[in-house]
């Protein structure tokens, strides 16, 4: 049974059954990916890095864990993340010319990526307006999605208003105003709060939350994602991001933002439907792969 059915366990107390954890937001180069086998994890989505490595990955990937990936880092010549001692050179795509854009879309399509990641880091080299509409429309054009990383003033603003699809953060720089946030409405946000968690950093958590809870309100749909290799971040399911996320959904909306479709692998636990982030980080320890789920 799926998304909330129920069963039996072995000892007669009633079970639940959910789909996995879909994490849409890490970076596998920087993990130890053979962790998520077999875990709660079902699905993860590699938001940057050298196109023919992921896609072996994702050929090959961790038992019980379907790999998609968007390929490498589209931003300017010099922008974000270049010379990052993390990001490998062919995780970074230079663009600097609409006519570059399309070829790099193509690339994207040509490598099986889902979507075209793109950076927007002010302090570094910035796409200009007309190179990151091009990314956008030849996108879209290949029937892919745009995911962007947009950090600092006013960034996130010319994501929403280029068209883009996802923010890769929840915009954690800048408390946005009330009226972008109303025309972001449309799109999806990957949460990424624990990130911006610990000493020294609340002011940033506190804006990411902010901004999250105006964007629900609008409509906006806000799914978990741990930039899994950022820091010290855990391989499998990350609490912490969860409880996060309680902070503004509970019941179906957060099973929604954290776990797959009806139609993803199948996780079983003896215990009720959880309606809360305690409720579900503790369904999600007692949960137990159903047999029949791919390996």
């Amino acid at each position: 049974m799926r998304d909330g059915g129920t069963g039996s366990a072995p000892d007669g107390v009633p079970a639940v059954t959910l789909p996995g954890v879909v994490d849409r937001h890490v970076h596998l180069g920087l993990v130890d990916r053979a962790l998520l086998a077999d875990g709660p994890v079902t699905e993860v989505h590699d938001l940057g890095w050298d196109p023919p490595e992921v896609a072996a990955w994702a050929a090959d990937p961790p038992s019980g864990v379907r790999v998609r990936y968007a390929g490498p880092f589209h931003t300017a010549p010099g922008g974000y993340p270049t010379g990052r001692p993390w990001a490998p050179d062919a995780a970074v795509r230079h663009v600097a010319t609409p006519r570059e854009a399309a070829a790099a879309v193509a690339d994207v399509v040509a490598a099986g990526g889902f979507a075209v990641k793109v950076a927007l880091h002010a302090g570094m080299a910035l796409l200009p307006d007309d190179v990151l509409r091009a990314l956008v429309d030849g996108a879209h054009a290949g029937g892919l999605l745009v995911l962007v990383h947009a950090e600092g003033d006013g960034q996130a603003q010319r994501a929403i208003d280029a068209g883009a699809d996802t923010l890769v953060h929840v915009p954690w720089t800048e408390a946005l105003p009330d009226a972008v946030i109303a025309r972001a409405a449309h799109m999806t946000w990957i949460s990424t709060f624990a990130i911006h968690d610990g000493p020294g950093r609340p002011i940033g958590l506190e804006r990411a939350l902010d901004n999250a809870r105006r964007f629900v309100a609008a409509g906006g749909r806000l799914v978990y994602g741990t930039d899994m290799g950022n820091g010290p971040t855990p391989v499998g399911v990350n609490e912490r991001e969860i409880e996060l996320l309680g902070r503004l959904l509970e019941g179906e909306a957060l099973r929604r933002a954290v776990l797959g479709p009806p139609s993803a692998p199948a996780l079983e636990a003896p215990l009720p439907l959880p309606e809360t982030a305690t409720d579900l980080i503790t369904w999600l320890r007692a949960s137990r792969r159903l047999p029949h789920s791919p390996k």
